[in-house]
């Protein structure tokens, strides 16, 4: 049976993260015609879409009542994202620049506030509908605030495909099924090797699940980049950590409200605030994230193993 569990979750979450660049490809030629500044696409569309993995965990997992595999993913792809991805993105794709008044360093000392937010109501061990929608009206207000603090001179044109926008549409829907079919074989396989090892499943899940579930991130911002498209990338890595800290969290208990193990909980979300209130400060000293700053983020996910484990 360990070889099924390894199975579910190695094909499982390919699958989501498939899906889900689909998602993120129909849904921005739907955005063909409108002018929305780069950060704002990447900080919203692309931070969602490629995010849907975890939300979709988010939900199978709080439904099968397995509550901790919900908060460990999305800690977990916090810390992952502004560590890891993060910390890779000058490697395999190139140096950025740090623009000042850019977002970036907004959006970080928000989800630091929203890990907070986010230790205060788990701290019971139980996240109920109140929880779960206080956090994703956390994630509304934070990105109205981020939307109108960005500014309006950098913008984004989508190109049409030529193709009618039903197919877009329809593609976008089925792709979001193969995102929830894909995260339900994972989170299945999570399960399972949870109990064949006796595993807490937050810890698998934020250190295993939060790889799988961060790859779309790291693929489609290194693609970004190489575009000459920085300000998506930045944007979609810091609006993640965001909605992973947030909207991701809260998805699944909005629908079925779960328990959790509090003493995790607050401690991965502990750790990813260090890992946000890292990238905030040293994105406020420098002008360019290069290979000397990727290693800090990477020596600084290592350190993260030792850590919790």
């Amino acid at each position: 049976m360990v070889f099924v569990w390894f199975a579910a979750v190695l094909v499982g979450f390919p699958i989501a993260v498939f899906a889900s660049r689909r998602v993120v490809r129909h849904a921005s030629v739907l955005a063909a015609g409108s002018r929305i500044p780069k950060f704002v696409i990447g900080v919203s569309l692309l931070a969602i879409g490629t995010d849907l993995p975890e939300i979709a965990n988010s939900i199978i997992a709080s439904l099968a009542d397995q509550g901790d595999i919900n908060v460990g993913d999305s800690l977990g792809s916090t810390a992952t994202q502004v560590t890891l991805v993060l910390g890779l993105m000058p490697f395999l794709g190139g140096a950025i620049m740090i623009k000042r008044g850019g977002g970036t360093v907004q959006t970080a000392w928000l989800t630091v506030a929203a890990l907070g937010l986010c230790a205060l109501l788990m701290a019971d061990g139980f996240i109920a509908r109140s929880d779960a929608l206080i956090l994703i009206v956390a994630w509304l207000g934070g990105s109205v605030y981020l939307w109108r603090r960005v500014p309006q001179g950098r913008q984004l044109e989508f190109e049409l495909d030529g193709l009618p926008r039903t197919y877009h549409i329809v593609g976008t829907l089925v792709a979001l099924i193969f995102v929830a079919g894909g995260a339900a074989l994972a989170v299945a396989g999570i399960i399972g090797l949870a109990e064949t090892f006796g595993v807490p499943g937050f810890l698998i899940s934020f250190f295993g699940a939060s790889i799988g579930t961060s790859l779309p991130e790291l693929v489609v911002d290194v693609s970004a980049i190489r575009r000459g498209e920085p300000e998506l990338a930045i944007g979609d890595v810091v609006g993640s950590s965001f909605v992973d800290a947030t909207l991701s969290i809260g998805s699944g208990p909005l629908i079925a409200p779960t328990a959790i193990t509090a003493a995790f909980a607050i401690q991965g979300a502990l750790l990813a605030m260090v890992a946000v209130a890292i990238v905030a400060l040293l994105f406020q000293r420098v002008r360019r994230h290069d290979r000397r700053t990727g290693a800090i983020l990477i020596i600084t996910y290592a350190a993260f193993y030792l850590l919790l484990l």
